[in-house]
């Protein structure tokens, strides 16, 4: 399962406006009406799978397998936030990023994933054992 189509540096961009249904009140991660961590992480989760998606084999997938994630700053609602995720190594089916989150006044989170190629069937089938 060799990935040499995915190279360090490789980067994409996702963004989402902050609204009642990502605020932290939503979602139960906190009690203000703010884009919420649980939100900031699942964009940058997105921007990672969708920077890798076109580079793997047809019949597989990444799946994030580690997140360390600062949220650094509050963004309220109608705020948009753009989330980017940047290739810093692949090893073997393992990628790592570098993931930055920004709303209008400048960065609002930052840390690391990991996300690891799967084979889809192979990966779906070994849910049946945990049903």
């Amino acid at each position: 399962m060799a990935n040499n189509n995915i190279e360090p540096g490789q980067s994409y961009s996702d963004s989402v406006v902050v609204s009642d249904s990502n605020i932290a009140m939503a979602l139960n991660s906190g009690g203000l009406a703010v884009f919420s961590t649980p939100s900031m992480i699942a964009l940058m989760e997105c921007a990672a799978y969708k920077c890798i998606q076109d580079s793997l084999d047809s019949g597989q997938t990444s799946v994030g397998i580690t997140v360390n994630i600062e949220h650094l700053a509050a963004s309220p609602v109608g705020a948009n936030i753009t989330a980017t995720a940047t290739v810093e190594s692949v090893d073997g089916r393992k990628v790592s990023f570098n993931v930055s989150a920004t709303d209008g006044a400048g960065e609002i989170g930052r840390g690391t994933h990991t996300r690891a190629i799967v084979d889809i069937e192979r990966f779906m089938s070994k849910l049946q054992v945990r049903a």
